[in-house]
Formats: C-alpha cells, structure tokens, sequence
C-alpha cells in the first residue's frame, strides 16, 4: 500500500513532464505488419533492414556499385554544410538544438509526428522551418538546398536508431491523417493512371527503362537523399522525401501538389509508419 502511495505521489509531482507512451493504434499495427509480411514473403532471402537498399538490394551489380559509391560519397561536403548550419547561432544567439528534444541522434527518430493539440501530422523540415521563424528568422526553401542539408545531417546523425511512428489509438484525427497518406499511396493518377504501390509494391524489383523499381518499404529510411538525376538537371543532388513525391508525380504525369501541405504530409506519415521497426540507415546516394 505504501508503496503504491509512493508511485502516485510521484506521478503527481512529475505531472505533465512526464510523457506517457501512446499506443499504436490497433488497425495501423494491423497494416505495418501485412505490409511487410508482403516484402518478406516476395523476397524471403532479405533480412528486413536490407529493404533499405532498395533497388540495390535487389540487383548484385548495382549493389556493388552502390557500396562503391559510399565508399567516398560525392556529398559528403553537404553533410558538413548541413551540421554548421545546424551549430550556426541565430541573431538572438539560440541554434536549432533549441527547438528540438533530446541528443542530435534522436531528433530524426521522432518526425513525423502527430501533434494532437494541433490536430495534424509533423514533419522535420516543417519544424526545422518553425524553428527559424519561432527564432525571428525567415524560412527557408522546403525540397533542396540549406532545409536538405540540414535534414541529411539529422539523418546521418540518426544512422542505427529505429523508426517507430505512432498513430495513437483512439485518437480519430490521427488514424484520419494515417488513413489519407494510405489512400493517397493505393490512389492511381495522372495520365499513366498509376499509383505508388503499383510501382512500388505491385512491381518492386521489376525494371523501367534501365532502373529498377525500389520496394516501398525502407524508402523512407535515408531521405534525404543524394541523387545523380536531380545533380545533372538542377545543379543540387540533395533532395527531401517530398521533393522525390513530386517528381513521382510528374513521371505518371499527374500535376504535383504542394510541398508540405496535407496531401504529402500525410502521406509521409504513412510511408513512414510502414517502416517502423527498420533502422535508419543515413543519407545515402540514388540514381
């Protein structure tokens, strides 16, 4: 009995600092796992962090070169750029670790989030933009550039940690947003009339012209990415998820939406939530 006085007293003093686990909603726990039970069943000789390779984890060759690559990566200079932008104080002397919870290797695990007292889903480079205008400074481009760098440093940061986004049970505005992002995902548009999983999921490991297509699950776990692609045509290899949501977009040749609105946010919150349990393998190089 008095022990049980103990644990309610203290309960009591913490109060709101403490943060009490929310539980993965029931149907969302039912769907990460027929979603990668699926890759696990298509590809039974792959260990569930080798989807994060994608396309390479799928091909010897390419594989190779891919390991090659990473062996001197050519954005290694961007990393560094991302980290002092990080460290650079803003005029009112705070730096970004000023917004954020816990240690630099942390903060990658925690986005996106669902922000019930805002009612809608967070993700990192919306809250990295929030800290800089929280700070009195002006935002900063959404898909490549400083907001990448930045990002691909939290990223790298991150390497090892494990994906584990929650859609709260009982919470209907989440499970909402969850819901959206995945009809999103399942929903065929554009001229070709496809959608993410019928390249994705219907046809991972199949090729297109002379690329293969990567497996939906693990995609999310090295964004941002380098890309040889966005290096040739733009001048700028780094690019967010929602960069690489857009040009999706425009392959099937359907009109892109708009960064970091609902329709690309939500739709990171579910493409995420179905790689929890993966581990974060850093920003890596893409074709």
């Amino acid at each position: 009995m008095k022990k049980n006085i103990t644990i309610i007293a203290l309960a009591a003093l913490l109060g709101s600092s403490v943060a009490i686990a929310a539980q993965q909603s029931a149907q969302v726990q039912a769907d990460i796992d027929a979603f990668q039970n699926h890759f696990k069943a298509k590809f039974p000789e792959m260990d569930l962090d080798d989807f994060s390779k994608g396309p390479y984890s799928m091909n010897e060759d390419k594989l190779m070169q891919f390991e090659n690559i990473m062996e001197m990566p050519p954005f290694e200079d961007s990393l560094d750029k991302g980290e002092q932008l990080w460290n650079t104080a803003f005029k009112n002397g705070k730096t970004y670790s000023s917004c954020f919870n816990g240690p630099v290797e942390k903060i990658r695990t925690q986005f996106p989030r669902w922000n019930a007292e805002a009612g809608k889903v967070e993700n990192l480079e919306a809250m990295i933009n929030k800290c800089r205008t929280d700070n009195g400074e002006k935002k900063i481009g959404w898909k490549k550039g400083k907001m990448a760098f930045i990002s691909a440093y939290l990223t790298t940061a991150a390497t090892g940690e494990e994906i584990n986004v929650i859609v709260p049970e009982g919470d209907e505005k989440a499970l909402a947003a969850y819901n959206k992002g995945k009809k999103f995902f399942y929903s065929k548009r554009g001229q070709l009339n496809l959608s993410c999983a019928n390249c994705h999921i219907d046809s991972v490991g199949k090729k297109i012209r002379g690329d293969i297509l990567s497996p939906a699950l693990g995609q999310i776990t090295h964004f941002p990415v380098w890309r040889g692609k966005w290096m040739r045509k733009k001048g700028n290899g780094f690019g967010t998820i929602q960069r690489r949501y857009g040009g999706c977009n425009k392959q099937v040749r359907a009109k892109p939406f708009k960064v970091h609105k609902d329709e690309y946010t939500n739709l990171e919150f579910f493409h995420t939530v179905m790689s929890n349990g993966m581990e974060i393998s850093g920003t890596e190089y893409r074709q």
